[in-house]
């Protein structure tokens, strides 16, 4: 039987470092991140491969792309592709520039098309399926989180779009969409904020590997186009 092979950008985060650990206990995972301390740790991990990668660069600037990238886009099948990689910068209308909608822009929607279509042809070979971790803020937005909101609407539009365009070639396509879990982007908007941090509060990065475990292991008369995962209770509602 082929060895099934999985990439997840993104590894080094509080859910990609999940993520990776769900889908190697069958797929061979290529692990892609720039914290190489937490790559290290990962690479301990049986059928894992850390990547080194400054995915922005790497995709978006062909002068600088690095070898370990380049030869993952050599792969001839692809069974499973995680978009975990993101940032987030608390923002309103008035407070961002130009830079600050083309940062987060180029992380969180354009270097997922792009390496979405560069590995298209091993996916296909493969039937695979393409997951976008997306968020709650994906179908909302609020004075704080504007250019974050808008790359996440951004982003299912993508899916959408993909998903639509691929089902005759094969290939899956599925939204997870977290609320507030508990990981270092969360900690850090609500430090930006002087907001008070409650971690029991938030979801379990683990929830959303095992998300991403239900549509990878969908049979194959089907597809799982979306599942957003939210906190037990509603932060909105606790009391």
């Amino acid at each position: 039987m082929t060895e099934r092979i999985a990439i997840v950008t993104g590894a080094t985060g509080g859910m990609g470092r999940e993520i990776v650990a769900d889908l190697a206990r069958d797929h061979h995972v290529y692990a892609l991140g720039r914290n190489h301390e937490a790559l290290a740790e990962l690479g301990a991990l049986e059928k894992v491969t850390p990547v080194g990668a400054d995915l922005v660069g790497d995709l978006l600037d062909d002068d600088t792309a690095s070898s370990a990238v380049r030869r993952l886009l050599g792969l001839t099948r692809v069974d499973v592709l995680v978009h975990a990689a993101a940032i987030a910068r608390r923002h309103s209308v008035d407070s961002a520039r130009a830079g600050d909608w083309r940062g987060q822009y180029d992380l969180n929607v354009v270097v997922p098309a792009e390496l979405t279509r560069l590995l298209l042809p091993a996916l296909r070979e493969a039937d695979g399926t393409v997951v976008f971790l997306n968020s709650g803020a994906g179908r909302g937005a609020y004075p704080g989180n504007i250019v974050y909101a808008a790359t996440k609407h951004a982003l299912h539009a993508l899916a959408d779009g993909l998903r639509k365009g691929e089902a005759n070639n094969g290939v899956r396509v599925t939204t997870v969409a977290p609320g507030p879990t508990d990981t270092g982007m969360l900690r850090a908007l609500h430090d930006e904020a002087g907001q008070e941090y409650t971690p029991e509060h938030y979801i379990a990065p683990a929830e959303v590997a095992r998300a991403i475990r239900l549509v990878v292991d969908a049979d194959d008369s089907a597809q799982i186009t979306g599942i957003a995962v939210r906190p037990r209770v509603e932060l909105a509602d606790r009391r």
